[in-house]
């Protein structure tokens, strides 16, 4: 009897996500995602072109921190419409780990606890962040279902285009890492 070798589904963490113009929900019309986790239990990343109206400079203030020179003007991200009340923060790997961090890969880590800010507000925080309100999540197999229907290209990050990458360029330069012009695509489906 042969066995029968079913492969679990590519775990795409590290990875971004760019909607195609398909995708019906209009929350992530033209969203570049960075996927933190990917499981059969599910996913969860952060949406990483969207800035808010509102700079880190103003959020440091509004917890009575000082804002370093350097974020005074970095905008604070719309990271997707889960727990948007959240503040999560995408950043370089250091030495230091902090009460919520969880490893990425050997770039980059997301955390979601007080203390980084704390750590970044006195200068001794990670070299490169980005500052999010809000995750996108799936469940169990529904980024995978998502992936199958196109709804969602994979492309591969690194710390470079996650933290020097201009907002408005991100999902054409994400899709042109495989090879997209997204100009080129249709949002409307046929079948040969």
């Amino acid at each position: 009897m042969n066995d029968i070798n079913i492969e679990e589904p590519k775990h795409l963490a590290g990875q971004l996500l760019v909607a195609m113009p398909g995708l019906r929900d209009p929350r992530f019309t033209q969203a570049v995602i960075y996927l933190c986790e990917h499981s059969s239990e599910g996913a969860m990343g952060i949406v990483i072109n969207q800035p808010m109206e509102l700079p880190l400079e103003q959020m440091f203030r509004q917890l009575d921190l000082e804002c370093p020179e350097q974020l005074r003007t970095q905008p604070l991200l719309l990271g997707g419409p889960v727990q948007q009340q959240r503040g999560f923060i995408l950043h370089s790997n250091t030495i230091r780990k902090w009460q919520s961090t969880v490893v990425v890969n050997d770039q980059v880590s997301i955390t979601a606890s007080m203390d980084i800010i704390e750590a970044i507000a006195s200068k001794d925080g990670p070299s490169e962040s980005l500052v999010a309100l809000g995750y996108a999540g799936w469940s169990a197999g529904q980024l995978d279902q998502e992936l199958l229907d196109n709804a969602w290209l994979t492309a591969p990050a690194d710390a470079e285009f996650l933290f020097d990458t201009p907002f408005e360029k991100r999902a054409n330069l994400a899709a042109a890492r495989v090879g997209i012009d997204l100009a080129q695509l249709s949002n409307s489906v046929g079948h040969a």
